[in-house]
């Protein structure tokens, strides 16, 4: 495959100091499939995984466990196909998985409704003081991270046949994208209201009130944790042609290697794991990850691009746009990370914001 065109190269061209912000990216999935099948820790109460609820709580299905099977048995062949390409059958899985999710959650609402057991939600987040203010800001980073994925733009575009395809491809997946989390996010919201954890997930271990209220629940959590297995090695294809192009920048391409392929895979593969292990919550990674990373692949990367022109395509309108876009950037990352930072330390309890925006988890 031919490795000229991807987010690493560009950005190196555009001489921005930022690159290694891009590689930071990569313990999601594994770490949340680990927290719904081994359990989690959401509002200070632990919250059984699939597994705990099957057969109690053991050593084999503690957190530690679980990841280290998830990853050699799952993650790790998926992650050593060499082209993108050859995801697409896991990846389409994955999307299907995603819909089933959907479907059983909407469903349950539905139902609920038709019941009458659900009250009206909370529109609007509680407003005390000016730090309720600056706390909406935490929702910026989960937003951003949902929609950061142009990064695997140049490494689909590659490997197609017909690169006009492309175009097609992008307004495809952003529609499906985002009617997913449309509908996840309102019927989910509609679903647990102020009830809702800071891991969604976590509020299918409770009684639903409803028949096979308990089938459902492990439905909707292990067709979440498979379909963030498959989404895994996705990300992973970017993260890991980005960061050979960051430590090896004068090397051929990695995907004709005989001996640095397997070891930067393992190497990655390596400190995801550890990460996943190390890292309390899901929601850090989002908050964190989000208001750093993600948002200089979605902001900050694009409008230095766009800045230094390399092709002399921009014109004036497009670099004003981008100077604001990195300004406005930078602003709200600040502020995002202060509220994170304020909120760990005084052991504030974020709850509103994160009910409005849990679909994006």
């Amino acid at each position: 495959m031919d490795e000229k065109d991807s987010v690493s190269v560009m950005v190196k061209d555009a001489n921005t100091p930022l690159l290694e912000e891009s590689r930071n990216s990569g313990c999601n999935g594994a770490e949340q499939s680990g927290d719904v099948l081994s359990g989690t820790t959401s509002g200070g109460v632990h919250h059984a995984g699939v597994l705990q609820g099957w057969f109690g709580e053991h050593w084999w299905n503690g957190r530690l466990s679980v990841l280290f099977w998830t990853t050699v048995i799952v993650l790790c062949p998926l992650t050593f196909f060499r082209r993108i390409g050859s995801l697409g059958l896991s990846s389409a899985i994955a999307v299907v998985l995603a819909i089933v999710f959907l479907v059983v959650v909407t469903g349950i609402t539905f139902f609920k409704l038709v019941q009458g057991s659900i009250g009206m939600p909370k529109l609007f987040p509680d407003i005390t003081n000016i730090y309720s203010i600056w706390r909406l800001f935490t929702a910026v980073p989960v937003l951003v991270t949902a929609y950061v994925c142009h990064f695997n733009v140049h490494n689909i575009e590659n490997e197609l046949e017909d690169t006009s395809l492309i175009q097609p491809i992008i307004r495809t997946s952003l529609a499906v994208c985002s009617a997913i989390y449309i509908l996840t996010s309102s019927f989910g919201f509609l679903l647990f209201g102020d009830s809702t954890f800071d891991d969604v997930l976590a509020n299918f271990d409770t009684d639903l009130g409803i028949p096979y209220g308990s089938v459902l629940n492990d439905i909707v959590r292990v067709s979440y944790a498979l379909h963030l297995m498959l989404v895994f090695p996705v990300l992973f294809f970017p993260l890991r042609l980005n960061l050979d192009g960051l430590l090896f920048p004068s090397a051929g391409p990695l995907a004709t290697s005989k001996y640095r392929f397997p070891l930067v895979t393992l190497g990655i593969n390596l400190a995801v794991f550890l990460g996943a292990n190390f890292i309390p919550s899901i929601w850090y990674v989002f908050q964190f990850s989000g208001a750093s990373a993600a948002v200089c692949l979605a902001f900050i990367f694009p409008g230095a691009i766009a800045l230094k022109d390399v092709d002399l395509i921009a014109s004036q309108n497009d670099k004003v746009l981008s100077i604001f876009m990195i300004v406005l950037a930078v602003f709200a990352a600040a502020v995002a990370i202060y509220s994170d930072v304020h909120a760990l330390f005084t052991k504030n309890e974020v709850t509103s914001v994160r009910t409005l925006v849990w679909g994006f988890q």
